[in-house]
């Protein structure tokens, strides 16, 4: 982040990205360097953004984001290739240890350059299967379940699947977007709806037609 002219602007595909950098925003000397120079010198170049909650988080540091209505990283892609030229100076990609090869692949082949950085790792909540088997007892075989990434599908799946037991099929799985309902489907999961974007709108309409048509 302290060079922004080693670079030719920013991706950001996850919210937790943002909050590994404002993390090192916070950091006294950090900050005013951010404040005085950074921020402005950054704001000369792009930060390409998959949604509204990272742009929102993007804006928070005082950047402006692009390609927020993207929704997923595949689409992001194409619209930095719409927009930048081959062979121009790398863009920064602060990520996540399970990151997908989709956009890194796309702008290679287009031959825009990625400098990929992982900034944060996904892994498994300490209290999840005592969480989730606090709500069955509590609350019974839900009506729907929501997966917003194929890391949900891998840590909680197991413990939903054990603690539906006969009544899994009765459940409606929805999910946030195609990259989760690829995940949900290679684990054997029947996806009774995607979102057709990745917004609180879109999901709850996917959802309440999904129940309608079992008349849940």
């Amino acid at each position: 982040l302290s060079h922004p002219e080693c670079y030719g602007g920013l991706v950001f595909t996850s919210p937790r990205a943002l909050e590994a950098i404002k993390i090192c925003l916070k950091e006294n000397s950090n900050n005013d360097a951010w404040s005085k120079s950074l921020k402005q010198r950054w704001n000369t170049k792009p930060a390409y953004v998959v949604g509204k909650a990272t742009a929102s988080l993007v804006e928070e540091i005082g950047l402006t984001p692009q390609g927020e209505k993207s929704g997923n990283a595949e689409k992001l892609a194409e619209y930095i290739c719409s927009r930048e030229k081959p062979n121009s100076s790398a863009f920064l990609f602060p990520c996540g240890a399970l990151k997908r090869e989709v956009l890194p692949t796309v702008l290679r082949e287009k031959g825009i350059p990625l400098e990929s950085l992982t900034v944060y790792q996904t892994t498994q909540h300490t209290d999840l299967q005592e969480s989730l088997s606090s709500y069955f007892s509590q609350q019974g075989i839900p009506a729907s379940i929501v997966f917003f990434s194929p890391s949900g599908v891998k840590f909680c799946l197991q413990h939903i699947q054990k603690l539906s037991g006969d009544f899994i099929n009765h459940i409606k799985f929805a999910a946030i977007g195609p990259t989760t309902a690829e995940a949900m489907e290679a684990a054997g999961i029947p996806v009774s709806c995607t979102a057709e974007s990745p917004t609180p709108q879109d999901l709850a309409a996917g959802i309440q037609k999904a129940l309608q048509l079992q008349n849940c």
